[in-house]
């Protein structure tokens, strides 16, 4: 039930245990008017959990993520990180030349690349010029793009290219969703080309707002409405961040996480939700789209709710949810297999 799981009536459950009524799925599944889906780890069951032996670095995929700026270096080094922590077999992060040493000795394990940069220390439009991006791009599985950016007019111009010109999986959060704000036509072109992949927005109700052309609030009144009828416009998959976050599907399916607490209210949480996702997204070949994101939203909320239990919401930052990912993947997994083999599961 809706009241169930959406505020304020969801304050009032306890514990929630779903079980099978026995109904067919064919009775629901094609049903148009019944979009809503609750993520449980019942979702996860066909997820390749478990590697094989004789696996290497390059069967996991290679994230690019784009990031960072003079003041704005942590965002960067977070998201490549979290890109790492997903199970991503690589990760580059390409930032501003005069910022790269700070995010290369924040996190030993990523590789960098120097970007050329305006006067303010912010990626710069030159860097589309010769075929620079593109040669960076050859050999990469997935790009996110946005954590501490900047909105500098030629890093807004370089994003908006950037979404027009490459066709491989892209994943836009922070600052390269407000390079789109008043420009998303250049959604509807990218929807128009037959051999563009997936495009993931991650944004938090201001972004959307933005987006949009309205208020924070109107958002949050509306979330499931808005994330649904932005993915079903233009093509893409709207990941709306906030209690019960949720992934809304160009075929107009939401999903709604039940993981996550207030603790998470907190700088780089979302840059730590982008590189979750991008390493997800890199490693997990035919997976439908959708359920990688459902995945990444709802390991990212019970990493939180870990690192929660340990530290208290208060206190709660950005690398704890990090530090708490190995262990929230481990408790799925373990989840998942006991689930299985009975007929309710309970939602956290």
């Amino acid at each position: 039930k809706i009241g169930q799981i959406f505020p304020p009536n969801c304050e009032r459950v306890g514990k929630l245990v779903v079980v099978s009524i026995g109904s067919p799925s064919e009775l629901y599944e094609a049903n148009p008017k019944l979009f809503l889906n609750l993520i449980s780890t019942r979702q996860f069951a066909h997820f390749p959990f478990r590697r094989p032996r004789g696996a290497h670095k390059g069967n996991f995929g290679h994230v690019l993520v784009v990031a960072g700026s003079r003041g704005k270096t942590g965002a960067a080094a977070m998201a490549g990180l979290a890109a790492l922590r997903a199970g991503a077999g690589l990760v580059t992060v390409a930032t501003p030349e005069s910022v790269l040493p700070m995010v290369a000795t924040m996190v030993a394990e990523i590789m960098t690349e120097p970007l050329a940069e305006t006067e303010v220390g912010s990626i710069s439009s030159s860097n589309l010029d010769y075929g620079r991006l593109a040669r960076l791009l050859e050999d990469k599985t997935v790009l996110a793009m946005g954590p501490g950016l900047s909105t500098h007019p030629e890093t807004i111009q370089f994003v908006r290219n950037v979404v027009r010109q490459f066709d491989l999986p892209m994943l836009l959060d922070a600052d390269a969703l407000n390079a789109l704000v008043g420009q998303l036509e250049v959604l509807r072109e990218r929807r128009t080309r037959p051999e563009a992949l997936g495009l993931v927005l991650t944004p938090h109700p201001g972004e959307m707002a933005r987006l949009l052309g309205a208020t924070p609030a109107e958002v949050q009144r509306e979330r499931v409405k808005v994330a649904r009828s932005f993915a079903c416009e233009y093509g893409v998959f709207v990941v709306l961040k906030g209690y019960r976050t949720l992934v809304a599907a160009p075929n107009g399916q939401v999903y709604v996480n039940p993981a996550g607490n207030p603790g998470m209210a907190s700088g780089g949480a979302g840059d730590v939700l982008t590189g979750l996702l991008a390493g997800l997204m890199a490693q997990s070949g035919a997976v439908p789209l959708a359920d990688i994101l459902s995945l990444g939203v709802y390991l990212h909320g019970r990493a939180g709710d870990r690192a929660a239990e340990t530290f208290g919401e208060q206190p709660l930052i950005a690398r704890d949810i990090t530090d708490a990912f190995p262990a929230a993947l481990q408790e799925l997994r373990q989840r998942v297999e006991r689930e299985l083999e009975r007929d309710y599961y309970i939602i956290p």
